[in-house]
């Protein structure tokens, strides 16, 4: 099997600013995880669990922080943060894919959309009337967009991505297969007279910032009134569901199956990990990090950590934790103390008559 062409490892090193321990000159041929590289590859070392892997790597060429392990045989480059520099240089090997321009004959644009020249619009995809399509821009099959819908430039729609009436996504953003932005948020007024529950119409829109990326299933829903928000950078998994009027802070990270509910706001750089809930109509804010599962109740303040279901401090959470594990024997010896108060009562009361 013929040699895979390769890039020079001191091109890549120079690409992150790195600083190439060994030999410069070897040639890498693409990336991989440490326990998966083959001798063509290059890999990162970005946590102290993967040392038995660092140590045993058949990898050309792993990225590190200066204070890592290391072992003949293997070239290293030095850099501030390995993960980072390893997305960097997978972009090199892995490019943003392009697409042929133009609209297939099995796409249904309707002849008031505006398309750009440059953007691609795949058969089965369906552009209505007055929306609009920016340069570089790839609709994949069974992507609908709405009437006055707006996609800016060099954005990816997965296949079966909606994007319904007047909602907006700005330049750079990534829609993965089968996201929502844009269905009608969950308001209804009760009378109780009839009785029946009556929609609110939803008369707002969804706007997603640039640079966004939206997993697959994710539903962002239109404002009531006003507009739904995904802050520029703001990266989220797939299964989320964001509910009507929610601002979403820029360069947030939103992990699977998490759900945000209406009229809540979430400040720049919030990260809510998997299956996080958070209760309408408050604030959580900047950098606030909130653990896997916690239910969130109540305004978070800039810079907290917490976990649980109500939510509290994350480091108070870890101890209770702990202690959850040993309440079935806490209970138990707090009985026994309970006896042995009772036994010591009941000995003083008889020694005292």
């Amino acid at each position: 099997m013929a040699a895979r062409a390769g890039r020079p490892l001191s091109e890549l090193a120079a690409h992150v600013g790195g600083e190439v321990w060994g030999d410069a000159s070897i040639a890498i041929a693409g990336v991989n995880g440490l326990a998966e590289a083959k001798p063509d590859e290059l890999s990162f070392y970005g946590s102290p669990r993967y040392k038995r892997q660092l140590l045993e790597t058949r990898a050309a060429a792993v990225l590190i922080t200066a204070d890592a392990p290391r072992r003949e045989g293997v070239a290293y480059v030095k850099v501030g943060n390995p993960h980072l520099a390893f997305a960097r240089i997978s972009a090199l090997f892995h490019p943003r894919p392009t697409f042929r321009p133009g609209v297939s004959a099995g796409a249904q644009v309707h002849p008031q959309a505006i398309v750009h020249p440059q953007a691609t619009v795949m058969a089965g995809a369906t552009v209505e009337r007055g929306a609009q399509v920016g340069a570089r821009t790839a609709l994949f099959p069974g992507v609908y967009l709405g009437e006055q819908a707006v996609v800016g430039e060099d954005c990816t729609l997965y296949p079966n991505v909606t994007v319904r009436e007047r909602c907006v996504v700005g330049s750079r953003v990534t829609l993965h297969a089968s996201c929502v932005v844009g269905a009608d948020g969950f308001g209804f007024a009760l009378d109780l007279e009839v009785p029946e529950h009556v929609k609110v119409p939803q008369a707002g829109i969804a706007r997603i910032e640039d640079d966004v990326e939206l997993g697959a299933c994710t539903c962002v829903d239109r404002a009531t009134t006003g507009e739904t928000v995904i802050g520029r950078g703001s990266k989220v998994d797939n299964l989320v569901q964001i509910a009507h009027n929610v601002r979403v802070g820029p360069m947030s990270l939103l992990c699977a199956q998490a759900g945000v509910s209406g009229s809540t706001e979430l400040g720049a750089g919030v990260v809510l990990a998997g299956q996080v809930g958070v209760v309408g109509h408050i604030r959580i804010g900047d950098m606030a990090k909130i653990g896997a599962q916690s239910g969130v109740a109540q305004d978070v303040p800039d810079g907290a950590v917490m976990s649980g279901s109500p939510a509290f401090d994350h480091k108070r959470w870890l101890r209770s934790s702990v202690e959850f594990e040993r309440l079935s024997e806490l209970s138990r010896e707090v009985r026994q103390l309970r006896r042995r108060l009772e036994a010591l009562e009941k000995s003083r009361e008889e020694s005292g008559r």
